[in-house]
């Protein structure tokens, strides 16, 4: 006798008529459907999602016999065995309905009439499972009646704010205190998972994995931001027309960000402030294509140099033909706040042909090359975007200034 021949549970018998409705529907074309019927059938579709995960949740709950039965892990790895979902989604399917079963009878009970669904209810629960051990048992089951009452109003994601601060609803009086408990408990937990990690990928690229905390998240982008050229108006396309994914302009902007912090506000370590050395000889220094490395290793074009030795972050040491030290230093090769003030008065945008990215966005560039004897001076300065500073020591492209100040980049033939 098959598990279907036996004497059916009425939960078994409630699964095959479903099963067997739903059959029943499999060759129907819900095209010709009358509108307001599709717009029945689609929230009826979904309470009826709400109730049957409901009853899943019911039946995991105690189906550690299967598991036992099987000798497998939980009845999550089995499940992952016999119907091959996300072994993730089925763990937490097994705290919920463990968390259901135990706990909390309101949150089912709204499930299975379809007024909470299942993502609603992972939230709800979680919110729960926050709020103090020793709250008062008539605060926490007000806390939650009041978000199965909000299930109904709002999404999981604004209930996962709600829950945050349910105490405020519920119980403001000790709400205040409670906040700031988590909060700092939020706060050393996120400071106990920081971490970051740098690992060379081998192709002139480096893969930077970090887990930060929120603010500093927060501070990041906001810095990002600023970088980050001005949207366009499809927000998806530069000045030359290229197309550049918003995660591609906030791996620029990491990259200029870094450029330009000042060296003489950064922690002191071994008596300088934080700074990078690039060496070059003094021929490639002047050749297109000659090559520098930095003290760590890494080689970069001395096109690259160039361009660098007008930001606030590099320290070229320039080596004669016995590798001796010809110039190590940057004092006079930085422009100063005074000269970019100056700048900006001459030019309220990059200086480029027909760029509207922001002066204040901008980099000083030498006209005259500094590794060349140019002057740091404004009379010998351009205010050029990072887009355009690269092209300017790209040796791909040359440059000019045209009568009315604008500076011109032409691709070389």
């Amino acid at each position: 006798m098959t598990t279907l021949q036996q004497p059916q549970h009425p939960v078994l018998g409630a699964v095959v008529a479903i099963t067997g409705v739903l059959d029943g529907v499999a060759d129907a074309n819900p095209s010709f459907m009358a509108t307001d019927q599709k717009a029945t059938a689609l929230v009826e579709i979904a309470r009826a999602k709400a109730q049957l995960a409901e009853l899943e949740l019911r039946v995991i709950a105690t189906a550690a016999d299967v598991a036992a039965e099987a000798a497998a892990r939980d009845v999550a790895a089995w499940l992952h065995h016999h119907t091959h979902q996300r072994p993730e989604t089925l763990r937490a399917d097994l705290r919920l309905a463990s968390a259901l079963d135990r706990t909390y009878g309101l949150v089912a009970a709204a499930m299975r009439t379809g007024a909470c669904n299942l993502a609603q209810a992972h939230v709800i629960v979680n919110a729960l499972d926050e709020l103090p051990a020793d709250l008062d048992p008539e605060v926490r089951i007000r806390a939650e009646q009041t978000l199965v009452a909000y299930a109904t109003e709002f999404d999981p994601a604004r209930l996962r704010r709600l829950g945050r601060r349910i105490l405020d609803v519920i119980a403001p009086e000790i709400a205040e205190a409670e906040e700031a408990r988590r909060l700092a408990a939020e706060e050393a937990h996120a400071r106990k998972k920081t971490r970051l990690s740098m690992r060379r990928l081998g192709d002139g690229t480096t893969r930077i994995t970090a887990v930060v905390p929120d603010a500093a998240a927060d501070r990041l982008a906001t810095n990002l931001e600023a970088f980050a050229s001005p949207r366009r108006e499809d927000g998806t396309r530069t000045e030359t027309g290229e197309f550049l994914p918003y995660d591609r302009r906030l791996g620029r902007a990491l990259c200029q960000l870094l450029e330009t912090l000042d060296p003489a506000r950064l922690p002191i370590h071994g008596g300088d402030a934080t700074t990078v050395i690039v060496t070059i000889d003094l021929d490639q220094l002047r050749k297109e294509a000659g090559i520098a490395q930095t003290i760590g290793g890494t080689a970069l074009t001395a096109s690259e140099v160039r361009r660098l030795a007008c930001t606030a972050n590099i320290l070229p040491a320039v080596l004669g033909g016995d590798s001796e030290v010809l110039d190590l230093g940057r004092k006079q090769r930085l422009f100063t706040a005074a000269q970019r003030r100056a700048m900006l008065l001459r030019s309220a945008t990059c200086e480029a042909e027909g760029c509207d990215i922001p002066g204040t966005w901008s980099e000083a560039h030498h006209w005259i090359e500094w590794t060349r004897g140019g002057a740091t001076d404004p009379d010998n300065a351009a205010l050029l975007c990072s887009h355009h500073h690269h092209r300017a020591h790209d040796p791909a492209f040359t440059h000019e200034r045209l009568p009315n100040g604008d500076i011109r980049f032409t691709r070389r033939t």
